[in-house]
């Protein structure tokens, strides 16, 4: 009984030397869902909250204020998931606040949203950089994604926006 309350204060005490980081680390490198990661998902709620650790406990250190823009899922804990945003911010969000229903957002400029997926289609609309919506399906070996935005629904390249991973197929 001494030795393992001595182990116990001994991992407590490194720890609190070690701080946070390790924690994190810690943290990071467990899944409780068994779903692969990293994955994509988008925010469920008008306001979600970034927390610098799995719990309310935590510092928020960011407030998300529009639902259905892209997080990728990087690491879980429990009901809290480790996400990353597309300007590369981290930080953990309960899983509540997170829906498996897909969204992006245009990087790099201005892009054309096609009427078809293929090169040098018409153009039925532009999205600026940071414009988002939602991610309807990335079809098998096509470099483009049908996505609808602000009421068009189209093509856009997958080199254009951030919100699926390299190669992903879904429907």
């Amino acid at each position: 009984m001494f030795r393992s309350l001595c182990l116990s204060l001994i991992a407590l005490i490194s720890l609190s030397i070690v701080g946070p980081l390790a924690v994190d680390q810690a943290f990071a490198q467990t899944s409780t869902s068994g779903l692969a990661l990293p994955r994509f998902v988008s925010l469920r709620a008008a306001e979600v909250n970034l927390r610098t650790g799995p719990g309310v406990q935590y510092p928020i250190e960011w407030v998300y204020r529009k639902s259905g823009l892209p997080l990728e899922i990087i690491a879980e804990y429990k009901a809290w998931r480790k996400v990353r945003d597309w300007q590369g911010s981290q930080g953990w969000v309960h899983q509540t606040m997170l829906s498996s229903s897909r969204g992006f957002i245009v990087s790099g400029g201005t892009r054309d949203i096609l009427a078809q997926s293929k090169p040098g289609g018409r153009v039925i609309a532009q999205a600026q950089i940071g414009v988002s919506g939602k991610l309807i399906a990335c079809p098998t070996k096509s470099p483009f994604c049908r996505v609808e935005v602000e009421g068009f629904d189209g093509w856009l390249n997958r080199a254009d926006f951030w919100g699926v991973s390299r190669g992903e197929v879904f429907k």
